[in-house]
């Protein structure tokens, strides 16, 4: 498989990447411009631009440019090891690393009708939308009997990218879920948000939030300490959820909810 596909797969199964392209040589260098690299956040990659010294740099670069998103043009002479050069093959070369960011997601437990209205918004917004719920009728939470197969849908039509019927668990199964990750509870009450939020909050999600008044959130946070959760791990949880606008309507609650999780991710 060609890097190029390598790295439009991985994008769109939400992996981050970063690309380094040899853009100039002169003289000895043991790749030409145009060769090319790969590089993930763990620091393995796919491809070559030399080996060695050099590419070791040019490896932490790409971790680097993914932790800041920033691309950056590096600048190597392999001439004198002694003076710092990662090489000795006489010559130099120029390598673009850019940083290619999967979509951020959104990921919505409970889909009944505020979680629906979630998912269209975030859908709308730019956000890749993953949405579960543990109730077999998914028709009934949705609260318009569609068949619950329709619901994920195709791009443009406002469902999610995902739908996954099943517990937390199942949801999170296989999954890293890291700071482009914002997590939205809006489930039916205090015993759904208690199982689900100790395996959440074990994850690297970079926003919790939880739907409800301030007594079931009360409720919820004294049931999970008793229980032996962290008291710091639960103040990730951004509960009740939402900025104040005085929402009602499940589309107004979405709207709220949004803005919180932008509000977020900009700070």
């Amino acid at each position: 498989m060609s890097l190029l596909r390598q790295l439009a797969r991985a994008v769109d199964g939400g992996v981050a990447v970063a690309s380094a392209t040899v853009v100039d040589t002169s003289r000895s260098v043991p790749r030409r411009a145009g060769a090319k690299m790969l590089v993930f956040r763990d620091g393995s990659i796919s491809g070559t631009v030399g080996g060695g010294e050099m590419e070791a740099r040019v490896v932490a670069e790409g971790v680097a440019a993914l932790a800041d998103g920033r691309c950056r043009l590096l600048s190597y002479r392999l001439v004198d090891p002694v003076r710092g050069d990662p090489g000795v093959c006489g010559g130099d070369v120029q390598i673009f690393v850019e940083p290619h960011m999967p979509k951020p997601t959104v990921m919505v437990i409970g889909y009944g009708h505020v979680g629906r209205a979630v998912a269209q918004l975030a859908h709308w917004l730019g956000f890749r939308v993953v949405a579960s719920d543990d109730r077999a009728g998914m028709d009934d939470a949705a609260g318009d009997g569609e068949d619950p197969d329709s619901l994920e849908g195709e791009p443009g039509s406002g469902a999610p990218d995902e739908l996954v019927v099943g517990s937390v668990d199942d949801l999170l199964a296989g999954r890293t879920l890291d700071a482009d990750v914002s997590v939205v509870l809006v489930t039916r009450n205090v015993d759904v948000d208690s199982a689900a939020l100790p395996a959440l909050l074990a994850t690297g999600a970079g926003y919790v939030g939880v739907m409800g008044s301030e007594r079931r959130w009360a409720t919820t946070r004294a049931r999970l300490e008793a229980g032996g959760t962290d008291p710091a791990a639960l103040d990730r949880v951004h509960a009740p959820i939402g900025i104040e606008v005085g929402a009602e309507t499940p589309e107004e609650i979405a709207l709220s909810i949004m803005a919180e999780v932008i509000a977020h991710r900009r700070t």
